[in-house]
């Protein structure tokens, strides 16, 4: 009897994931429209919703760091019809800032695939005395607690970014949390912050025309966006430095892999589509090498522990 409701159920769950989907699917976008996570989905859905025959629903549910709509999708019944794309980057960090979360990303989601990778810069106004890392580093021993960093908000990777910069380096830098990138951005530019964190994207029209000075990106290969300026293990010998913010697409824990196993062929089909890949590049968007969702259990593991040794050393607190 055991067998025959075994071999029922799974011919039940077959044939259901073979009529996937059926219905509209939603996207959970845990942050406002408009952003890099915004933009991502609104350029991967048009071409998604024409390989799946079936509309897809964009459904920007922001607050508390992503964490409201990480929430919503996590709770959402695993059927394939709600899925979460966010910054898994920000999901192994929030632990180790928040404590106990409602939610588990490792237990509550399946993950479906990597889509892009933001990457981040460190940049500086052409005010301050270094026009490399070597030299940064030098300006800061000299002049300890003296020298100041924006970001992008606290407990962000680019607030860490800094902090595990501090830590590597042995420098004493002063952070300047900002309510969000172009606030950031503008006193940079300014010169009331003489160094920033960034994404890449923004900063490259400034770049470009002088109005910053690009020290080194941290990602451990130099960015096809800015091939001229070298890595942190390049330019200050910081092995092994890297900071990058990785966008997923995933599911609810327990939704049928033979559904899984369909979005991801259909996302990965669309991902290799030259106009988005055109597009996602000109947002300063990195391809992810490495989408395979068997692979994200080991990232997510390893970059918990990597932010939550940063957080811990430097005594990072939460917003509140």
């Amino acid at each position: 009897m055991a067998v025959l409701c075994t071999t029922a159920l799974a011919a039940s769950v077959l044939a259901y994931a073979q009529g996937y989907p059926s219905k509209p699917v939603r996207i959970i976008v845990p942050w406002p429209a408009g952003g890099n996570i915004d933009g991502v989905v609104r350029v991967i859905s048009p071409r998604l919703a024409e390989g799946l025959g079936q509309q897809l629903v964009v459904d920007n549910r922001a607050g508390a760091s992503g964490m409201i709509g990480s929430e919503l999708a996590a709770r959402a019944a695993p059927d394939g019809y709600t899925l979460l794309v966010d910054n898994m980057t920000s999901h192994a960090i929030n632990p180790s800032l928040f404590g106990k979360l409602s939610f588990d990303t490792e237990r509550d989601f399946a993950p479906v695939r990597t889509l892009v990778t933001i990457p981040h810069v460190l940049v500086a106004h052409p005010s301050l005395p270094a026009t490399t890392m070597k030299e940064l580093i030098a300006l800061a021993r000299a002049m300890p607690g003296k020298l100041d960093y924006a970001s992008f908000g606290a407990g962000t990777t680019s607030h860490l970014a800094g902090e595990m910069l501090k830590t590597m380096a042995q420098i004493d830098l002063v952070h300047v949390p900002y309510k969000g990138g172009p606030a950031a951005l503008t006193d940079t530019l300014a010169g009331y912050v003489p160094l920033y964190f960034a994404g890449i994207a923004i900063t490259i029209p400034h770049v470009s025309n002088g109005r910053l000075r690009a020290l080194a990106v941290a990602t451990l290969r130099r960015s096809p966006l800015m091939p001229d300026v070298p890595t942190m293990v390049e330019g200050a010998n910081l092995a092994g430095y890297e900071v990058a913010s990785m966008i997923a697409m995933v599911a609810p824990a327990g939704a049928p892999k033979e559904i899984v196993d369909r979005l991801n062929t259909e996302v990965t089909r669309v991902m290799q589509m030259r106009d988005v890949r055109e597009k996602l590049a000109a947002m300063g968007l990195d391809m992810a090498e490495d989408s395979s969702p068997s692979r994200f259990p080991d990232w997510y593991r390893a970059e918990r522990a990597k932010w939550t040794k940063v957080i811990r050393e430097a005594g990072v607190k939460a917003e509140k």
